[in-house]
């Protein structure tokens, strides 16, 4: 099993938006184990969040979440999400971004460095097949 794209993909999309000068906000589902934002701002289960460098301090995302420390009428909060909690990035002015998908992450993605699984069976000899894809 191979670890979660999510977290590169949402570090690129990070990059991109900010490149081309736009608003980069997050979509969590706060209902995930070991979310921790602000309460009264969680709507159905979820919250959006600016998480631009003038609304946030300390943005980390790493392989398994995403922290950073904002204000909230006046009131300074650390945000934890674990990657996995990230639904979404996109940038306020356009909409162009992301939506995470199963297919962005792996079955149970906490942040974990997946199991150990044996390799595939190769019949010995064989050499390995490469082809070119047009």
């Amino acid at each position: 099993m191979m670890i979660s794209k999510r977290p590169y993909l949402l570090r690129a999309f990070y990059e991109w938006i900010v490149d081309n000068r736009l608003t980069p906000y997050i979509l969590l589902d706060a209902e995930i184990p070991h979310v921790e934002a602000p309460m009264q701002y969680i709507k159905d289960g979820k919250i959006t969040l600016n998480i631009s460098m003038e609304a946030v301090l300390n943005l980390k995302i790493t392989n398994r979440a995403i922290q950073f420390d904002a204000c909230f009428n006046g009131r300074a909060e650390i945000v934890y999400a674990p990657i996995a909690a990230v639904l979404a990035i996109y940038a306020r002015e356009n909409g162009e971004g992301m939506v995470f998908t199963e297919e962005t992450s792996n079955p149970g993605d906490t942040g974990n460095p997946p199991p150990s699984s044996p390799p595939p069976r190769v019949r010995p000899g064989t050499p390995p097949k490469l082809s070119i894809v047009k």
